[in-house]
C-alpha cells in the first residue's frame, strides 16, 4: 500500500465510521478504486478503526471519565448502571468474535456485491427508524435508567454484531435499532459510540499480544508508514465526523443517509 492510498483510506474511515453509511464497506470500495493491495488490508482496517476509537475518546472524554469515576466507587449508581449496560451490549459481538472469527474475516475478501447488499439493509433500517420515530411513540421501558434498559442494550448489541458484515453500518444499525426500541435520540447517540470502544481496543490489544509472542506478524503487507499515516488521517477526520453525527441524530435526518446508501449500492450493482 502506498502512503497516499493510506491517507485517503484513513480519511474515508474517519469520515464514515460515525456516519450511518458503513465505514468497512467504504474501505473495501475505495481499496478497489485506488488499487491498494489486499495483503495486510485487514490489519490496516483494524488500525484505522483504532484511530476512530481514539477520536471517540477525545470527543466523549468528560463523559467517559465520569463513568470511570462512578464505576470504581463500587456501588450501583448511575455510572455503574451505564457501564453494565455497555457490557451487556457487548455479549453478541463477543460471541461472533469468538465463534465466527474466520467467517467474519472471509467477508473482507473484496466482493463488492456483498457491500451493496449490506448498504441496502442499512438504508432500510435508517428509513424505517426515521419514519417510525415520527409516527409511533414507543413507550420507555420501566428499567430505562440512563435512557436505556438492559433489554434495549442487548438488542442494540445484536445489531452491532450483525454490523460486522461490510456494508451494514455499525452506527446506523445500532442507532436505528435503538430508536425503534424506544431509546431517546440523545441517549442513543452517545451509547452507540461508547459501546464500540471495548471491542476495538480489545481486538487491537490481542493483535499486539500475538505479535509480541511471535505467533503473528502485523501489518507485514502494508508497512509502518502507511499504517501511521492512515491512523493520523482517520483520527483527525473522525473527530469531525463524530461531532457531526451527534447533531444529525438529534435532528432525525437519517433518511438522507439512507438515500446515499441506496445510491452507492446501485452504483456497485451497475459497475462492479
Amino acid at each position: 500500500m502506498d502512503w497516499w492510498q493510506a491517507i485517503i483510506l484513513g480519511l474515508v474511515q474517519g469520515l464514515t465510521e460515525f456516519l450511518p453509511v458503513s465505514s468497512s464497506g467504504h474501505l473495501l470500495i475505495f481499496q478497489q478504486l485506488l488499487g491498494a493491495d489486499a495483503e495486510g488490508f485487514l490489519d490496516f482496517t483494524v488500525t484505522v478503526h483504532l484511530a476512530t476509537v481514539c477520536a471517540t475518546l477525545v470527543v466523549f472524554w468528560s463523559a467517559i471519565w465520569k463513568l470511570l469515576k462512578g464505576f470504581f466507587k463500587f456501588r450501583y449508581n448511575d455510572e455503574t448502571d451505564y457501564v453494565c449496560k455497555i457490557l451487556v451490549s457487548l455479549i453478541p459481538v463477543a460471541l461472533v468474535g469468538f465463534l465466527l472469527k474466520d467467517q467474519v474475516e472471509a467477508l473482507f475478501s473484496g466482493a463488492l456485491w456483498q457491500v451493496g447488499i449490506g448498504l441496502c439493509i442499512t438504508a432500510a433500517l435508517l428509513m424505517v427508524s426515521d419514519q417510525a420515530g415520527k409516527r409511533i411513540k414507543v413507550p420507555v421501558a420501566k428499567d430505562a435508567r440512563n435512557g436505556i434498559s438492559y433489554w434495549q442494550a442487548l438488542v442494540v448489541g445484536v445489531a452491532q454484531a450483525v454490523a460486522v458484515c461490510p456494508g451494514i453500518s455499525r452506527s446506523g444499525s445500532t442507532i436505528a435499532t435503538g430508536l425503534l426500541g424506544g431509546v431517546r435520540r440523545e441517549a442513543m447517540a452517545q451509547f452507540s459510540f461508547l459501546m464500540v470502544l471495548i471491542p476495538i481496543i480489545g481486538e487491537q490489544a490481542l493483535d499486539v499480544l500475538k505479535v509480541a509472542a511471535g505467533h503473528e506478524t502485523f501489518g507485514a503487507g502494508v508497512g509502518v508508514l502507511p499504517l501511521a499515516l492512515g491512523f493520523v488521517a482517520a483520527f483527525l477526520s473522525g473527530l469531525f465526523a463524530c461531532k457531526v453525527m451527534i447533531a444529525v441524530v438529534k435532528k432525525a435526518k437519517l433518511q438522507w443517509f439512507a438515500l446515499y446508501c441506496l445510491l452507492v449500492a446501485a452504483l456497485i450493482f451497475i459497475f462492479a
